[in-house]
């Protein structure tokens, strides 16, 4: 049987939960026609295992050495290629541990998702290796990937090459670690509130969020669907723009996805470069109070001005809906989060594209063994996000939601006058990695404290680029380009700008064996 007919005490339980007020005879008057309901269940069992993918075997892999890991960025390691030819022939990947590779194991940072192998690949896993790319391994991300620093993952900490006692950004910590380190050529990331774009910053690397819905999110590990994005974390623009012409476009699985949506041919768009583009430079993006460091302000504002001298125009703009972003993000990522990715097992009903069963079996027992690894930051989604729902049911996530078009049109008012706008990705620098014993509240501020520019735009859809900037006392920085709605090729082209004109991106000093030698000198 798929589902074990409910005993008599079973059903009473249920009865009295939700208060129907049900007898004992009313609850054996029910028993048989619950039971033969209840058929359908194994016919549908029985139904899909005539369809349903087989495990792969085939592809083999390993735990990382440890001194083939010292950024403790690797999750796995592989060697998958499927094409000798295509635009990625040649190059190197690193998938996000958040997105499936058939056969590879899938932890996502958490405990509760531990010891599961997917049997599908994700879409954007299938494109890569069509387009010829060799994926090495997957890159370790933080706890259900919910946080924007790299110490809350259940493997432990991801370093920064840039100095290994900081934050390689998350959550995909390990994609910008071993991007910016060298190690692998291109990554993938997963984004709900800067998790693309943060370790880009941190890290120096670029990172592209794309439009909602531009790149499928089939076999992504589903945090939110209103707010769920994959996209590329690149040492390049060009190779961002690259990759991005590979995964984008529809892939009739995900209904996040416009029917008419298409990829563009992104690298040809850089040809075109930058001259004449008009920015809006958001004035609420700087100087946020007890957070901002004045140097990131300056470094952000300095490379606005290399992008005036190559032929765009910059201008300040007002957008006094960004200030008031992140309370309409805290509500959607927070009970929507406790919704779908906790109690809907990561997907949650009503879902119109595909679903993994395997993946809701599997995660859905074990988070309710594992409840208590959970990380911080997830016990404090839940804790606050039930409360909420159980209190007052949904009705402020509804409103949050209804304000959502709001937020995106006063971008979009901005962005009727400039082509793009652009702010700091992050308001700070890359922190220290909290040590195992600190405190909660230090945990915590470690997690969140640097999303207020990023998270607005999961939630508004526009794509959102993050490019390095000068280093800001020898760590990098990030300024974020912002587009309208399916006009990702414009973000990409200010970025490149940039880039040329800087003569490129500044690079860690600290390659992997001298990351090796500084982890191995602190014991």
């Amino acid at each position: 049987m798929a589902v074990d007919p409910p005993t008599a005490a079973q059903l009473a339980g249920l009865a009295e939960g939700y208060g129907l007020g049900l007898t004992a005879d009313d609850v054996d008057e029910f028993s048989p026609f619950v039971g033969g309901l209840l058929t359908s269940w194994d016919a549908v069992e029985q139904l899909y295992a005539r369809s349903s993918p087989r495990p792969r075997t085939d592809r083999a892999w390993s735990w990382p050495e440890t001194d083939e890991n010292p950024l403790s960025a690797w999750y796995v390691r592989t060697e998958i290629k499927e094409s000798d030819d295509g635009p990625l022939a040649g190059r190197t990947v690193a998938i996000k541990d958040n997105t499936m590779v058939a056969g590879l194991p899938m932890m996502n940072g958490s405990r509760t998702v531990e010891g599961f192998v997917p049997t599908r690949d994700a879409t954007i896993v299938s494109r890569l290796l069509a387009a010829g790319a060799t994926i090495i391994g997957k890159a370790v991300c933080e706890d259900l990937c919910f946080s924007g620093g790299s110490h809350t993952s259940a493997s432990g900490p991801v370093r920064n090459p840039w100095d290994t006692t900081r934050s390689a950004g998350g959550s995909s910590s390990g994609s910008a670690a071993l991007v910016a380190a060298g190690e692998v050529d291109i990554a993938t990331g997963g984004d709900q509130g800067g998790s693309v774009r943060i370790p880009s910053a941190y890290s120096g690397t670029v990172g592209h969020k794309p439009t909602h819905g531009l790149v499928p999110y089939t076999g992504g590990f589903p945090i939110e669907q209103t707010i769920d994005h994959l996209g590329p974390i690149t040492r390049t623009v060009g190779d961002a723009a690259l990759v991005l012409g590979v995964i984008a476009g529809r892939d009739g699985l995900d209904p996040r996805q416009p029917a008419d949506v298409v990829a563009e041919d992104y690298v040809a768009a850089l040809q075109q470069g930058g001259q004449g583009l008009r920015i809006g430079v958001v004035t609420e993006g700087f100087g946020i109070p007890d957070v901002s460091d004045p140097g990131v302000d300056d470094a952000v504002r300095a490379a606005v001005d290399v992008l005036r001298d190559a032929g765009l125009v910059a201008e300040d703009v007002s957008v006094p809906w960004h200030s008031d972003a992140m309370h309409i993000w805290n509500v959607i990522a927070t009970e929507g989060a406790t919704a779908q990715m906790v109690d809907g097992n990561g997907y949650g009903m009503n879902w119109q594209g595909l679903y993994d069963p395997e993946l809701i079996a599997f995660y859905g027992k074990q988070w309710r063994e594992r409840a208590a690894q959970f990380s911080e930051t997830v016990k404090l989604v839940l804790l606050c996000g039930r409360h909420a729902i159980d209190t007052e049911y949904g009705r402020h996530y509804a409103m949050a939601r209804n304000l959502a078009p709001e937020l995106r049109a006063g971008y979009d008012a901005a962005l009727a006058t400039y082509d793009v706008l652009v702010m700091p990705t992050l308001p700070l620098t890359a922190t220290e990695i909290p040590p195992a014993d600190a405190s909660r509240a230090d945990y915590l501020a470690r997690a969140l404290e640097m999303i207020a520019n990023t998270a607005p735009f999961d939630v508004t859809g526009h794509p959102a680029t993050s490019v390095p900037t000068a280093l800001v006392n020898g760590l990098p920085a990030g300024l974020m380009i912002i587009g309208k709605h399916f006009d990702d090729a414009t973000c990409l082209r200010v970025a490149h700008t940039l880039e040329q004109a800087v003569g490129g991106f500044p690079v860690p000093a600290m390659q992997p064996s001298r990351v090796e030698e500084s982890v191995g000198s602190r014991g």
